[in-house]
């Protein structure tokens, strides 16, 4: 059986029709309604909290936040999804459409927490040339990154097509400053549920993840130095000054027009909000 994300992107995988069929859905009101408090349970949040649910749909995870007395704001890419959430009277969260992919569109430090759930696959797929995994990942995570305070933490439940886009978007995730954790509900069975617990700085993952069976933990500080110890010797770290010169000389050599280097040349640069 296709997955969706394979079929078409998400605003025009879930127009009307398949909108409704999914939130009329008891069986994925059911599971919805599952992965959300284990969602929660995994925020081991100890007081109402603000909290972005990122591809809300129809609002059936929202339902789930109000009921647990937290004040929340969905976004979701598709116009028919947002429109049956607008209809439905438990959905009290604000709703915003915009694209995951182009990044989290909130103020630096707005959320005390963020969910999404069975959403982040979809960043996986490209329906251009133009455009990228890799890309949509990065924006992703970057921006939700920046719009949670100082601590707080992400559950993002998803379906990973594979082992290879499992480890995309975990990695996506520590690239960008998360400490991330991997969990799984069911592992080994065709009914696996796979959780992204994700903690901005000075937040500790380990104390409610590492008890439980099929958990990954992972630093993002640590990861990222592994990943530069594993690089072969003498080969120089993607995005240095080393390599960006070494690039400029090899576009040189291929008659490129390429910028002249300056004292800026490879300097990291501060975040852009």
């Amino acid at each position: 059986m296709s997955r969706p994300e394979d079929l078409l992107p998400p605003d025009l995988y879930y127009n009307d029709t398949e909108s409704a069929k999914y939130t009329t859905s008891s069986r994925i009101q059911n599971i919805q309604a599952s992965m959300t408090n284990r969602a929660l349970e995994l925020l081991d949040l100890d007081r109402p909290s603000f909290i972005l649910d990122i591809g809300c749909g129809s609002g059936l995870s929202g339902e789930i936040l109000s009921e647990d007395g937290h004040i929340w704001v969905g976004m979701d890419i598709s116009p028919s999804m947002l429109d049956i959430a607008l209809q439905r009277e438990d959905v009290e969260g604000d709703l915003f459409l915009a694209d995951m992919g182009q990044g989290i569109p909130f103020r630096p430090g707005t959320f005390d927490a963020a969910i999404s759930i069975s959403a982040i696959q979809w960043l996986c797929n490209a329906e251009t040339s133009d455009v990228s995994p890799e890309g949509r990942l990065r924006r992703f995570f970057d921006g939700l990154y920046a719009s949670l305070r100082r601590g707080a933490r992400a559950v993002c439940q998803f379906y990973p097509k594979n082992d290879q886009q499992r480890t995309m978007i975990s990695q996506a995730a520590v690239r960008a400053g998360f400490g991330a954790g991997i969990l799984e509900d069911d592992g080994g069975t065709k009914n696996v549920k796979t959780y992204l617990v994700l903690s901005v700085g000075g937040g500790d993952i380990t104390g409610t993840v590492s008890k439980m069976e099929g958990v990954d933990i992972e630093d993002g500080r640590k990861l990222r130095e592994a990943m530069h110890r594993g690089k072969r010797k003498g080969e120089d770290i993607k995005g240095s000054k080393q390599w960006i010169l070494k690039k400029k000389e090899k576009m040189k050599n291929k008659g490129k027009i390429v910028k002249s280097d300056s004292k800026y040349t490879g300097r990291r640069r501060g975040p852009k909000f």
